[in-house]
């Protein structure tokens, strides 16, 4: 398998040439990637976006939502990626139109996959990690369990501080590692909160961490936080 899932947060010149390398590293060999923005209302702007981005990639793009029939389109994808967005959009337009399915089963069976931000959620076994919210309603929560563990995309520690004037305020809501521990009150599933500009691939068997630092949590361990080069199984055991 060849899979990358992105936190986001591609915002420095740096971390744009990061995302560039290793999405050009998973997709080599494929000239053409198929784009699902279902996590955007607008697909055709999220498309030329996406398009303007990766335009010194050697792929090019094609969007889902211009094919005649889209699971056809997913059945003869060499490449797909999944742009962010919101994920309860996302899920439910992926569970309507009948391509959880064979997407998942694209994957598995070697078709590279890039995702980020929503579309690094949806590639867990459910998609109830996500910060986004519930703005419409999908028929259900799963994704497509290419990785078996979750992601919390655009992860940071601590609390949130912010500057009015000359003076910083303490936000005093949830943490998300408060917001994950609410998770692992109903679920066993491990998760990786990957900080912004931080990038996992994925084999199949092992996880590399790239690009940044992400925090992991099982249920009854301590949260790790693990660096760049970090290797980890797929129950998220350093390796």
């Amino acid at each position: 398998m060849k899979v990358l899932l992105g936190s986001g947060g591609i915002g420095t010149e740096e971390r744009r040439k990061l995302c560039m390398d290793e999405m050009s590293r998973t997709f080599e060999g494929v000239s053409k990637v198929l784009f699902i923005p279902y996590a955007s209302n607008d697909h055709d702007s999220y498309l030329e976006g996406a398009k303007r981005f990766t335009s010194g990639a050697p792929f090019d793009l094609v969007g889902i939502h211009d094919a005649e029939d889209e699971l056809d389109a997913i059945k003869e994808a060499e490449g797909i990626y999944v742009g962010g967005g919101n994920s309860f959009l996302l899920v439910r337009d992926l569970h309507e139109k009948g391509l959880v399915e064979a997407i998942r089963d694209k994957v598995l069976h070697g078709t590279p996959y890039v995702g980020i931000s929503a579309g690094s959620n949806v590639a867990c076994p459910t998609m109830m990690t996500t910060n986004d919210m519930p703005v419409v309603l999908p028929s259900s929560f799963h994704g497509f369990g290419i990785v078996p563990f979750q992601i919390n995309p655009h992860y940071h520690p601590g609390s949130i501080l912010w500057k009015e004037g000359d003076e910083i305020i303490h936000h005093f809501g949830e943490t998300r590692a408060r917001r994950i521990a609410e998770f692992h009150q109903h679920n066993q599933v491990p998760v990786i909160g990957l900080f912004e500009g931080s990038f996992l691939r994925w084999d199949g068997a092992l996880a590399t961490l790239v690009g940044g630092a992400a925090e992991i949590f099982s249920v009854g361990d301590t949260p790790l936080r693990v660096e760049h080069g970090a290797m980890l199984d797929g129950s998220l055991t350093p390796r």
